[in-house]
């Protein structure tokens, strides 16, 4: 059986995608990330092959010998059929491109917040429309690539236009989905396109605090742990890296300054059991004054993408705040790769028969309820602000679909 990489590079050849990259390189940058995430070798393979369809009509190759054959039997005949599923999802999703840059495209103010709304109605269209939510994360380690080989060209035309589109899709589908380790890239990178200079301000105050933030972070975890062992508590502590975006996100809507945040001095514990978790809470409120008002259980109360974790701020050492994040490995792998997380963490010990199951369930069920929601208004309402053979692409693409064909387990 031909490896992947080998067959997409014999396709591709030297064709270029529409921001310039070379097809092969976008195929290798989005495999090394699929690895990353820790999805399966399906998608491994779909990664490698995203964009055959496009170009396996120009592959005139030796290395295919059967230049007539579709793109499907080609793959079909060398692949799994899951490898063929996901990149026929891929290739279905291709197709809102268009859609989504028209609704990310919005100038006019009148119009701002039914664009808003119609965005939303397209980040819940791509999730509706794809059977296999791992098609959903290929598109967005995808667009992750795309921004990555973005940052490497000087001067690009379509350069804030995709970074605008990230940010108003893209980023906020990846926090739907919890995929944490996504959405910070996401935003990082498109930040930096459209607010170079805040961006690198920002950076740069970072940078020059570097020894002197590594010192106290190394100290404070010190503390931490030797508390921790008095307890006889079994726990790991680790400082948690930067998000340029969220932090000057936050400086804006506080109004703080940058000697004021306490995100650029965070902390992670993780333990085994959620019981843990609210020891070591009431062990670090005891080492260190709390602040008021910066609390947080979204253990007891998960946000809507089932993120679990216990957040709060205190008075540490030198009289500095920090944050402190406190949840259980488990929790720590769902908060890094969202639903990513679902197929792949082996739980090592018994659970509460049902009861971490059905809570996911739902979370993935309110996923599945966005269809008949899309399907109710969505079209009416993309065909108010954009033009009307979108509106039609859009009706024949949901045929294409076939949603109420699927049945969902």
């Amino acid at each position: 059986m031909l490896d992947a990489a080998t067959f997409a590079a014999a396709c591709y050849g030297d064709a270029h995608l529409g921001t310039g990259e070379p097809a092969a390189d976008h195929a290798q940058g989005l495999a090394a990330l699929a690895q990353e995430l820790k999805l399966d070798a399906d998608s491994i393979n779909a990664a490698w092959l995203f964009a055959v369809p496009q170009y396996w009509q120009t592959d005139t190759s030796e290395s295919n010998p059967h230049p007539r054959q579709s793109w499907q039997e080609a793959i079909g005949a060398r692949f799994s059929s899951e490898s063929l599923h996901l990149v026929k999802g891929l290739t279905t999703l291709h197709r809102l491109r268009d859609v989504t840059s028209a609704a990310t495209a919005v100038t006019n103010p009148a119009r701002l917040v039914k664009a808003s709304n119609q965005t939303e109605t397209l980040r819940k269209m791509l999730l509706a429309m794809a059977e296999d939510i791992r098609v959903v994360l290929l598109r967005l380690l995808s667009r992750t690539q795309t921004l990555r080989f973005l940052a490497t060209q000087a001067e690009h035309p379509r350069r804030l236009t995709i970074a605008r589109e990230t940010l108003d899709f893209y980023a906020p589908l990846a926090n739907r989905l919890g995929v944490w380790q996504v959405k910070w890239e996401l935003e990082d990178l498109a930040f930096r396109f459209l607010d170079p200079v805040t961006y690198k301000a920002t950076a740069k105050l970072l940078d020059e605090k570097r020894v002197g933030r590594e010192n106290y972070v190394e100290h404070v975890i010190t503390l931490l742990k030797a508390e921790l062992a008095k307890s006889g508590l079994k726990a790991d502590v680790a400082g948690r890296p930067k998000h340029i975006y969220s932090i000057v996100n936050k400086m804006r809507s506080k109004g703080l300054a940058f000697e004021d945040m306490y995100d650029v001095r965070a902390f992670r514990v993780l333990v085994d059991d959620i019981k843990d978790c609210y020891t070591v809470l009431g062990l670090v409120h005891n080492l260190w004054q709390p602040v008021p008002r910066e609390f947080d259980d979204y253990i007891s109360r998960p946000k809507g993408n089932f993120y679990r974790s216990l957040h709060t701020v205190v008075v540490g050492p030198e009289e500095r705040a920090l944050e402190v994040q406190i949840r259980t490995h488990e929790m720590h792998a769902h908060a890094e790769l969202g639903v990513a997380a679902h197929w792949r963490y082996k739980e090592g010990k018994a659970t509460k028969a049902g009861e971490q199951f059905d809570d996911k369930i739902a979370w993935l069920r309110q996923l599945l309820v966005w269809r008949d929601e899309v399907a109710n208004d969505a079209i009416n309402d993309a065909s108010g602000d954009v033009s009307l053979d979108v509106a039609e692409r859009l009706k024949r693409d949901f045929k294409e679909a076939r949603l109420d064909e699927t049945i969902y387990v």
